[in-house]
């Protein structure tokens, strides 16, 4: 890998659960605006979100 392909890479944040940081420190985001709006939209009192570790749950709620 060339230094050129070095810096075009972005980091992932696999142990970030606040979306502030993650985006000063410009790691890779995945936006989950749509799934987020229509989980509101919905009006369900209750939602479970069964994921594995490290699968964004956290800052999916704060990102809230």
């Amino acid at each position: 890998m060339t230094d050129l392909e070095n810096k075009d890479m972005r980091k992932i944040g696999l142990d970030i659960a606040n979306f502030s940081r993650l985006r000063e420190e410009c790691y890779v985001y995945v936006d989950k605006t749509d799934f987020v709006q229509r989980i509101l939209s919905e009006g369900v009192p209750h939602f479970f979100l069964s994921r594995p570790r490290r699968f964004g749950k956290t800052l999916l709620i704060d990102t809230l």
